[in-house]
């Protein structure tokens, strides 16, 4: 495998997803085990159960934020972290997650953005209270949690099945997108919306687009002219010579 030379690009754009976090402890979205597989997703992951069964959402999520409590950075994540602290003031970086589990954050990542939302805040259900998101560890499996100003439940801050990406986090995403000259999908079969539409921005400038992953696309995408396969947090401290 050739080693990535980064001194040789100046705006770098990574977009990661749940590949990226396996090594952590953390179950894939998809595939074999995969977190899309339980009935309880179908059932308790989309924005319509805020609703009917609210409570329903902590029972799917509330679990996962205890699993978070004690997952750690893997090599993958310190291995980003410290690419991006070996850029030169002049050379841009911006990691692009489609993972809830903070994991980049606790690594170290510094310019991020959380596509979907992270599990560590809990916000309002109502988007018209005037409250803000805030840190919040409590898995909240006994009792639904209610919002200290307008009394409706609370809710993970993470992106439900039938919502919107945020605004803030696409507006940064696509401005990134619009002069990156090398980026990266990690840990996502590459095929599905956003990662297809944001390799095919980056080809469109005429980045070096770059997939790695466990295993190959199922439906190769065209816009990534090159494909490493193997373990992300194997492969990322050798493809930049990083030492974590």
């Amino acid at each position: 495998m050739k080693k990535i030379d980064v001194s040789s690009y100046q705006n770098i754009v990574v977009l990661t997803g749940a590949g990226i976090s396996v090594a952590s402890g953390l179950r894939p979205f998809r595939g074999e085990g995969g977190i899309w597989n339980d009935a309880d997703v179908e059932r308790y992951g989309h924005v319509s159960v805020l609703e009917r069964e609210p409570h329903g959402v902590w029972k799917l999520f509330g679990g996962l934020r205890q699993t978070l409590q004690t997952a750690q950075p893997n090599a993958a994540h310190l291995a980003l972290a410290a690419l991006e602290r070996s850029l030169k003031p002049e050379q841009s970086f911006l990691l692009i997650t489609q993972n809830i589990d903070g994991l980049h954050q606790r690594a170290g990542s510094q310019n991020i953005v959380d596509l979907h939302g992270t599990m560590e805040r809990s916000k309002c259900s109502d988007d018209n209270c005037s409250s803000q998101a805030f840190v919040d560890s409590r898995p909240h499996l006994e009792h639904l949690p209610l919002c200290a100003v307008c009394g409706a439940p609370l809710r993970p801050d993470i992106v439900l099945f039938g919502e919107q990406l945020p605004d803030e986090a696409m507006y940064r995403s696509k401005k990134a997108l619009r002069d990156v000259d090398l980026f990266l999908a990690i840990g996502t079969s590459g095929t599905v919306s956003p990662a297809s539409s944001f390799v095919r921005s980056a080809e469109y400038v005429g980045a070096r687009t770059v997939l790695i992953n466990l295993e190959p696309m199922l439906h190769p995408n065209p816009s990534f002219q090159e494909e490493i396969l193997g373990r992300a947090e194997e492969i990322l401290p050798r493809l930049f010579g990083l030492d974590v």
